[in-house]
């Protein structure tokens, strides 16, 4: 039993992202709990004057709140339980309510549907491993109570249920407990899934914002140390024409020469690398250049050819801010591209005096025709290999980050094969973006 306890509920590689639960939370349910299960009693027993045995169903009770007691003495209820934790809290929870049912009538008792309310909670909090167990175990439990309890409290002689209407309430709580376990696992999954995929999608935007930054910092002391540099050129060309050769200087202001040059072309290079270029957030840059930028991380000389182009356009090419959301968000649909190619993408740029399209191409097996409708969606399989996962997640983030620019973004494959990725602007609301950064330099 310890074994198969540990087997179902150890989770696996995907399910560690779901959430630790609060202790706190499983504390404050358990008092309603107990609070619901001694009023019922109270009232059977003194209201309705139903006969009951109310001293064992009472210390049934009374045990619980002094574990819910217990746990907020000797342990931080702050803290957050871990996975095997929170299995068996809510395990005893399941066998806590069966006692109770058992003492009570069983099945016939109609407070038995509760018996669903634990699982429905592990359910929205714990992994799928966990869910099943618990699952089984109230499963069994209600097995139990359908052929074994106390008579249900009742004036005078308890009715006697058919069994086959007994096996009927059976039936249903057993089929509603694996019903409401699977549906309440599936949206609460697919909610964690969201919330890690968002978070995710942050932790990418900060990393370009940061890139950003360090280029921004890296131009800006290019710029502030380029003239005390040069100061040192003078001042060191000074020294070598005027120190006569056999002074024991001259070979030290030569060095000095020599080093200073060496500097200003470090900080030349520095100040003109693509990400420096880019990291002002007043830095404009033609649509076309703004795309070869955000791929250019991502090429690698070798079998797979980029290929950039324009199609013929109306109007002036749109200037656009170089931004950490398209920056990243192209730069992730171009990686993806380059990935799955066999030979060659292609990233064209086209614009006209209302939108602004890329379409990114590439000559791959394409996207899966059973994924297609649902690419964006996060922890997508698809494109085969070790890769499936990290695919449909930065799909993801790359859709997410274009979508909070103002883009549309759509997939499709080619009749004759490759994978056909398509972002659009409303040109208007793209410069809108762009008018909130004063155009106070151009880059080209």
């Amino acid at each position: 039993m310890p074994r198969l306890f540990e087997t179902l509920t150890t989770p696996t590689r995907a399910e560690r992202r779901a959430a630790s639960v609060s202790l706190r939370l499983l504390i404050s349910m358990r008092w309603v709990a107990v609070v619901g299960q001694a009023a019922s009693l109270l009232v059977v027993r003194y209201a309705l004057g139903f006969p009951l045995p109310v001293a064992l169903a009472g210390t049934v009770v009374a045990a619980s709140a002094l574990i819910n007691l217990g746990n907020i003495v000797l342990r931080r209820t702050e803290r957050r339980l871990a996975e095997p934790e929170a299995t068996l809290y809510l395990a005893y929870d399941v066998l806590q309510l069966g006692l109770l049912l058992f003492l009570t009538g069983g099945l016939e008792n109609p407070f038995a549907i509760l018996m669903v309310a634990p699982v429905t909670v592990a359910a929205t909090i714990l992994s799928r491993r966990s869910v099943i167990f618990l699952s089984l175990l109230a499963i069994c439990a209600i097995t139990v109570l359908a052929v074994a309890h106390w008579p249900l409290p009742w004036r005078g002689t308890s009715p006697v249920l058919p069994p086959l209407y007994i096996f009927g309430i059976w039936a249903a709580l057993v089929l509603s407990t694996m019903f409401i376990a699977a549906y309440a696992w599936s949206v609460a999954s697919e909610a964690r899934r969201l919330r890690d995929a968002y978070a995710a999608t942050q932790l990418a935007l900060a990393r370009e914002q940061r890139i950003s930054a360090v280029g921004a910092l890296a131009a800006a002391a290019a710029h502030e140390l380029g003239s005390p540099l040069g100061t040192i050129a003078v001042v060191a060309k000074e020294l070598v024409r005027e120190l006569p050769p056999d002074s024991p200087y001259a070979e030290d202001a030569a060095l000095l020469l020599s080093q200073s040059d060496r500097c200003r072309t470090i900080l030349a290079e520095l100040a003109h690398r693509p990400e420096a270029e880019g990291a002002s957030p007043f830095t404009l840059l033609p649509i076309s250049a703004l795309v070869e930028a955000a791929g250019a991380p991502y090429y690698r000389p070798g079998d797979v050819r980029v290929i950039y182009a324009t199609t013929t356009n109306t109007g002036e090419e749109p200037l656009v801010a170089r931004s950490p959301e398209i920056m990243h968000g192209l730069g992730n649909v171009i990686q993806n591209a380059i990935q799955f190619a066999r030979r060659e993408v292609s990233v064209t740029s086209a614009w006209d005096r209302g939108m602004v399209t890329i379409e990114i191409v590439d000559d791959g097996p394409g996207f899966p025709a059973a994924l297609l409708p649902r690419l964006g969606q996060p922890y997508l399989s698809g494109r085969g290999g070790e890769a499936q996962q990290h695919m449909g997640l930065g799909i993801f983030i790359a859709q997410t980050l274009l979508e909070r620019t103002g883009a549309e973004v759509g997939f499709a494959n080619l009749p004759e094969g490759g994978a056909h990725v398509t972002i659009t602007w409303r040109r208007a609301q793209l410069e809108a973006r762009d008018e909130r950064h004063p155009r106070r330099e151009l880059a080209t």
